[in-house]
């Protein structure tokens, strides 16, 4: 990683005890992100008014038009938000375009209280203001009014920029971060040993692709502490007697769950994280 961007580096220790190391999205990247949402939710009401206008075989009236775009905005742009966050990559389109996600600041399982939350601040951040500026009335010709309106919306806006983490008021309230989602190949030379231990579906339905990622930054920092904890909660959870051998256990099981995801890909039935079949 450049030495640019070393500031935006954080260790995450997970509810399990495993310590983690992950990139903060940038102010910059986020932004971008967030720009390119808009624009995406612009071409949704842009294509919602042609369609108005075809339904109804003439040009909608201006109200109309106002009236639509305020409702409608303001239920798209939470229920995008919302929706796409809470999908098993954590991510709207746009962030998925930038490589960004949403992760719990606790390493647990990113909650729908917490994404309803950091999205419904936006409202007050951002759009609160904005909605009154765009409204008829006295308002709207108050120059005091519309400078306070626009210098709240800027503080908001720029408030990543002055802490480190580079969150937002939504983030703080929610308990959440905003991080890279490195995309990279799961390591061939992790399973490449021959296996010794068998494992049941029971036991491989524990892990999904997310944490098979984790599961090999363990293996490689080769940590014994890391090692003998994420061992000892597989196998809790799957009934497992310890033999112990930490590093085989988990190396095995590393190549079991690799062969067993790869098959289910084939098959059209990956498995994103370890809470897919909760949500399901």
């Amino acid at each position: 990683m450049a030495r640019a961007d070393r500031g935006l580096d954080r260790r995450l220790v997970t509810p399990e005890g495993v310590a983690l190391h992950l990139a903060l999205g940038g102010a910059a990247a986020r932004a971008a992100a967030y720009c390119l949402d808009v624009l995406l939710l612009l071409v949704v009401l842009v294509a919602a008014t042609i369609a108005l206008g075809f339904l109804s075989g003439d040009a909608p009236a201006g109200e109309a038009v106002l009236v639509l775009w305020l409702l409608g905005a303001f239920v798209l742009r939470n229920g995008w938000f919302i929706l796409f966050e809470l999908g098993a990559r954590g991510a709207t389109p746009g962030k998925r375009a930038l490589g960004l996600r949403v992760i719990a600041r606790d390493g647990a399982r990113l909650s729908a209280s917490a994404i309803v939350a950091r999205n419904a601040v936006r409202e007050v951040e951002v759009f609160l203001p904005l909605t009154f500026l765009a409204l008829d009335g006295p308002s709207r010709s108050d120059a005091v009014f519309a400078i306070a309106a626009l210098g709240w919306t800027a503080l908001f806006l720029l408030f990543p920029l002055f802490n480190r983490d580079r969150l937002r008021l939504g983030d703080v309230i929610a308990g959440t971060w905003v991080v890279r989602d490195e995309r990279r190949p799961l390591g061939s030379d992790l399973g490449a040993a021959p296996a010794h231990r068998q494992f049941g579906e029971a036991a491989l339905d524990l892990y999904g692709e997310y944490e098979l990622r984790a599961l090999e930054d363990v293996l490689r920092a080769a940590q014994p502490a890391s090692l003998a904890v994420v061992a000892g909660s597989i196998r809790a959870k799957a009934g497992l007697a310890d033999d112990g051998d930490d590093l085989g256990f988990l190396s095995d099981y590393y190549g079991a769950l690799c062969a067993r995801l790869e098959r289910r890909r084939m098959l059209g039935r990956g498995v994103a994280d370890k809470w897919q079949r909760a949500r399901r």
